[in-house]
């Protein structure tokens, strides 16, 4: 147990239920940020950001089948000294045994629970990866498509254009499969976008519903899939953290007691358990302190070698001289204030580019469309060079 957050009773609080359902993402993120910054250097890691949801979900599996055999709890909530518990409800009596008001009855998880809890936990957020991705990737082929065209024309002319034969004979007796083939994953892939995002709303409709419940102290369920687990989570106490220490040991040395085979294959096997289980033990605090190091020393590195790559701050150069009054153009009025032009007060003073000379709006533009000239330097100008000015000079 990392973390012991305030609070009375065995009921958590909505900020330890939310740091414990937020934890999985966050440690994702930070994991394959690292593998990333890894993978510069080892080329070969690019192989698994390649797969990241399937090298993600293996990760969580491990580490979820076993925070559950172990503690009755997730990866996170076993971090922040939570249980997992199964919800029998009572029928009300008169009777003045009962402790609780509301006739909850709380007992250890069974085998289905723990089962159905990694499938909530590992398969089903895997499998919204991958319908977030099929989605994205269809948005962005329809985005090409209303920009460019149907990418399925363009390939054809591709295609064509390659020349060698005749194109009839060259695809083969495959082409009715892969045509056939194709048209199955486009409607597959239409599907999941017109569905995915009802889907996802649903699904973080009912979340928000549920927290908001469970903020406002109206039920015992922080998510829907505990509700449909009949599973609350409920702080560990610390005659449960020693019992679970024991049922662990017994446990292990009961499998260790079923290892087969001669007394060296024995010996084997039970020095290979015991680094999986020492290995498995230390996974949840041994990762977090890996990210976390890792993370430092990248900051740590970083901030050296800015400080050396710092470049060398120069003082800025000189502006360059302003361009000479032409003898054949309009001079320049004493008043700054003046339009050259007009020879009256600047009314929405716009700039010419090319020279840095101001007018009003109107005459420069007038005069610009005629001649194609800035009037006193006579430098070649167009009505795309004129800039209007919101705080005249």
């Amino acid at each position: 147990m990392l973390f012991q957050v305030g609070g009375q009773g065995t009921r958590p609080t909505f900020f330890e239920m939310a740091a414990a359902q937020q934890l999985p993402a966050s440690l994702r993120a930070a994991v394959t940020y690292s593998v990333g910054v890894l993978a510069l250097r080892r080329p070969f890691l690019h192989k698994v950001l390649d797969y990241e949801d399937e090298f993600f979900a293996l990760l969580m599996l491990v580490l979820e089948t076993h925070s559950l055999r172990n503690t009755d709890a997730s990866f996170s909530e076993s971090l922040y000294g939570l249980r997992r518990r199964s919800v029998r409800i009572r029928a009300k009596k008169d009777d003045t045994r009962l402790k609780s008001s509301d006739g909850i009855h709380h007992s250890g998880l069974e085998k289905r629970q723990r089962v159905l809890s990694v499938v909530f936990m590992v398969v089903l957020p895997y499998f919204k990866s991958k319908l977030h991705s099929v989605y994205n990737k269809e948005r962005e082929a329809r985005l090409q498509a209303s920009l460019w065209g149907p990418t399925d024309e363009r390939f054809d002319d591709a295609y064509y254009f390659g020349g060698g034969g005749n194109p009839l004979l060259s695809r083969g007796g495959t082409d009715a499969e892969t045509s056939v083939r194709t048209r199955l994953t486009k409607k597959i892939q239409k599907i999941i976008f017109a569905c995915y995002p009802w889907l996802h709303a649903s699904c973080e409709g009912l979340s928000f519903t549920y927290q908001l419940l469970y903020l406002l102290d109206a039920t015992g369920f922080y998510s829907v899939g505990l509700h449909a687990l009949g599973i609350h989570v409920c702080r560990a106490t610390g005659q449960e953290l020693m019992d679970n220490s024991s049922r662990i040991s017994k446990i292990r040395s009961r499998e260790r007691e079923r290892l087969l085979g001669p007394l060296w294959l024995k010996k084997l096997q039970g020095a290979l358990l015991s680094c999986a289980y020492t290995m498995l033990d230390y996974a949840q605090t041994g990762l977090i302190a890996a990210v976390f190091f890792f993370k430092m020393m990248e900051w740590w590195y970083q901030s050296a070698e800015e400080r050396m790559s710092a470049p060398t701050v120069y003082p800025p150069p000189p502006p360059p001289p302003p361009p000479k009054v032409a003898k054949e153009g309009i001079p320049l009025p004493p008043d700054r204030t003046i339009c050259p032009l007009c020879s009256q007060k600047r009314a929405n003073p716009s700039v010419v580019t090319v020279s840095g000379f101001v007018f009003c709006y109107a005459c420069i533009f007038k005069y610009v469309s005629q001649y194609k000239r800035c009037p006193v330097t006579l430098m070649p100008a167009t009505v795309e060079q004129i800039r209007r000015l919101f705080h005249d000079m």
